[in-house]
């Protein structure tokens, strides 16, 4: 009996950790799905605007069409859906941090912080980059230079696909700072060591760009180029950082 009660209590905080994760996932699930809620009407507003990069390439009279039954409307919800996922980011790291930061220390959490925001911000950025620089760029080239003959007619659940396929790739790429400080913050390699393995970090953002984006290589390069400028970045933010080489330092 004194045995199993025993147990019972080295078994509660396990239970309390799971009921917490769980709280936090139904919250985030619910903020989710509340802002879903209040962009579905403009579902189809938004289908066009995200759709503009590819329709001012169309010719004149072309359309997007769509070959499935159920695309013309699967296609918004699927976006919209995403979108609120997007959207409810802030919120949903903002869960995990308070399910985390108990665990921390004090000088984790102040790092952990700016990171945190970073990280946030640049996968935006990363996502803004891909519509306003990416997108004109590739379905310009794509859609010139194609035969005569060819109509250019894009379904509306394929465009969806690869444009949502190039979201996820750039707001991962634009992580790199992120990731490069945490790699020296943690010890796990430092800024000498990453400084000398720059050419091979070259040739992986180019290995990376062809497996993330379409077989093109305006994309690639596009998405090659900021991912190697993003981990200077930061290398140059460890460098200036204190408490990344205070820990550093530590770690030597």
């Amino acid at each position: 009996m004194t045995s199993s009660a025993s147990t019972g209590d080295r078994e509660q905080p396990l239970i309390q950790h799971l009921l917490e994760l769980r709280t936090r996932i139904i919250r985030s699930t619910m903020v989710i799905l509340i802002v879903f809620a209040g962009l579905f009407y403009f579902s189809s507003d938004i289908y066009e605007f995200i759709s503009q990069p590819l329709r001012v390439y169309l010719p004149e009279g072309a359309s997007m069409i769509a070959t499935d039954v159920a695309s013309p409307f699967l296609a918004p919800f699927k976006l919209t859906l995403v979108l609120s996922l997007f959207i409810a980011v802030p919120y949903i790291l903002h869960q995990i941090w308070a399910f985390i930061s108990p665990g921390l220390y004090q000088h984790e959490k102040r790092l952990a912080i700016p990171l945190l925001i970073a990280s946030v911000l640049l996968f935006y950025g990363g996502m803004a980059f891909a519509y306003f620089v990416v997108f004109p760029l590739v379905f310009g080239f794509f859609t010139s230079i194609g035969p005569e003959s060819v109509a250019v007619m894009t379904d509306i659940n394929s465009y969806l696909n690869f444009i949502l396929k190039l979201f996820f790739a750039f707001g991962l790429a634009f992580e790199i700072p992120v990731a490069t400080v945490l790699l020296i913050w943690s010890g796990v390699s430092d800024i000498d060591s990453l400084t000398k393995k720059r050419p091979y970090v070259i040739v992986g953002c180019f290995v990376l760009g062809m497996l993330l984006t379409p077989p093109d290589v305006i994309s690639q390069t596009l998405l090659a180029g900021p991912m190697w400028l993003l981990f200077e970045m930061g290398i140059l933010f460890a460098r200036l950082n204190p408490a990344v080489s205070a820990k550093r330092a530590e770690a030597e």
